[in-house]
């Protein structure tokens, strides 16, 4: 009877140290994943942040095509006027 208990003890702790081999080898993928993961977000935010200089660079730039055009604008209107 003794040697029974121990026999499922035993075979309980083999269970328990598979387990946490298993456990361990699964953190060591996560933790490579969650590395992965965190470098291409790195990434993705460096990758938006020269969007986003981008889009105010352009913007800026169409902001002034559009000024410009407006003083050609206010330009003709003056010179229609002084025709007349």
């Amino acid at each position: 009877m003794a040697l029974d208990r121990l026999d499922a003890l035993e075979s309980r702790v083999k269970d328990l140290v598979k387990l946490i081999h298993e456990l361990k080898k699964k953190n060591v993928a996560l933790e490579e994943d969650l590395k992965t993961m965190r470098q291409r977000f790195a990434d993705q935010n460096d990758s938006n942040r020269r969007w986003e200089r981008e889009r105010i660079d352009i913007k800026t730039r169409i902001e002034k095509v559009l000024g410009e055009i407006e003083l050609l604008e206010c330009f003709e209107e003056r010179k229609e006027v002084a025709i007349d």
